[in-house]
């Protein structure tokens, strides 16, 4: 990848510090992540009955993982790490199987895979997983895992056909949206860079006018709460049950890691793949899905909401993720400040994921521009329309042997089949395709 001017791209490490400017960037971060790295443990709770992944743990575990991966990476990759959404299914199956111990245990089992397969690409090169993990498939999956959160942000808008419309959720999320896109659009200088805090911070004053905002968490939580972590021969013993149901999603989230450095890599003009390494950057995503799994957290992943940040800012700055990632971590252990946070509404939220997961799935499709890929050509149309379909159509395929089973489905199925396919299918007869 040719380099640009890192200037225009990457806050100069070099020139005098601003605190300030690095700060409100940093909460910019915390923003970003925040919605979906509790939304995480919300979905997962509410799906088992019970508190399987505590809210403040995956802000902690967030924090902490995005540190680890800065040190294993050498601070040369502006990455963060929130809670991934492909675990959602998996860890909730894996509490009904085997309680916290088996869905802890096959989180922990997620991250030394990553590890496992670091050691591999740097052993004998990643030339393997280029070939299994092409940017046909790549490309794909960065749009299945966009496009696919896209019904997360029109629910938090409360536009479901579902549900009768709130016109006041809705009012806030348009507020919300149109204070965004004009700071990005029209806004000018230091301003121009934090559309995203802007945007949440109108929506919130426009909930509290409307009636929208509930204080009552807030009057009853601590200023200072310790998380209720999870750590296995301390509160668990760990078992092995669900880790067939856990491990296989390993597949689709180093696929996912791939297209988010590879986007991040197309936003700053660096090639994030060869330095630090795909080796390095699937070592401090794995150690750091291990490190969650053994506080109780859910499994890290690289996050699209903070690559959408960078590109919509131009400031990719290290120094900026690692100071997101110790606010994440003092929010977890300050109760006050989380139930504030957490007090604000679900359409306020909705309208500023409406710009974000869009612009993941459009960097899905910068990939397959950027590398050129032939449409003309009937196997790139198989394999990515293929992947599309099953990824958004909501497929699932489930085995089940005795006391085995595996359930593969959404963007796990699409992204093996996707291999699969470009694999197996011949290239063509070029005066055929013609």
């Amino acid at each position: 990848m040719e380099e640009t001017s890192t200037k225009k791209v990457i806050l100069d490490v070099n020139e005098k510090p601003d605190i300030l400017k690095w700060i409100i960037l940093a909460f910019q971060h915390v923003f970003a992540m925040f919605g979906a790295t509790i939304l995480v443990p919300i979905l997962v709770n509410s799906a088992a009955g019970a508190e399987v992944i505590p809210i403040p743990v995956a802000l902690v575990t967030s924090g902490i993982g995005t540190l680890l991966y800065i040190l294993c990476t050498g601070a040369k990759s502006p990455v963060y790490l929130g809670s991934s959404f492909a675990f959602i299914v998996p860890i909730t199956a894996g509490y009904l199987k085997g309680g916290i111990p088996g869905a802890m245990t096959g989180v922990m089992a997620v991250g030394l895979v990553y590890i496992i397969v670091s050691f591999i690409i740097r052993l004998a090169g990643k030339n393997w997983i280029n070939k299994i993990l092409p940017p046909i498939v790549i490309g794909p999956m960065i749009m299945i895992i966009g496009l696919g959160l896209a019904p997360s942000a029109v629910s938090q808008i409360g536009l479901t056909s579902e549900a009768t419309i709130e016109w006041k959720g809705v009012i806030v999320a348009l507020i919300t949206f149109l204070a965004t896109t004009l700071v990005m659009v029209k806004a000018k200088g230091f301003i121009k860079i934090i559309p995203f805090l802007i945007g949440i911070a109108v929506g919130y004053i426009a909930s509290i006018c409307l009636g929208l905002v509930n204080f009552e968490g807030v009057g009853s939580a601590t200023f200072f709460a310790i998380p209720n972590f999870q750590i296995p021969f301390l509160h668990y013993m760990p078992n092995a049950k669900a880790l067939l149901t856990i491990v296989p999603i390993a597949l689709v989230t180093m696929a996912e890691h791939i297209g988010d450095h590879t986007a991040l890599s197309s936003i700053i003009g660096k090639d994030l793949l060869k330095d630090p390494g795909l080796d390095k950057t699937l070592l401090g995503d794995g150690v750091a899905t291990f490190v969650a799994g053994l506080l109780g957290g859910p499994a890290n992943t690289t996050y699209g909401e903070n690559t959408s940040v960078v590109g919509m800012t131009k400031i990719a700055s290290v120094w900026v993720i690692g100071l997101a990632a110790i606010f994440a971590i003092i929010l977890g252990f300050l109760g006050k400040f989380t139930a504030i946070v957490g007090s604000i509404p679900n359409p306020v939220l909705g309208g500023v994921s409406l710009l974000l997961y869009g612009f993941i799935a459009v960097n899905g499709l910068k990939v397959l521009i950027e590398n050129k890929m032939d449409f003309n050509k009937n196997k790139n149309i198989i394999v990515a329309s293929t992947m599309l379909v099953l990824g958004l159509g909501g497929a699932a395929i489930s085995i089940v042997s005795g006391d085995f089973s595996l359930s593969i489905s959404g963007m796990s199925l699409a992204a093996i089949i996707g291999i699969l396919l470009n694999l197996l299918l011949p290239e063509g007869n070029e005066e055929e395709e013609k």
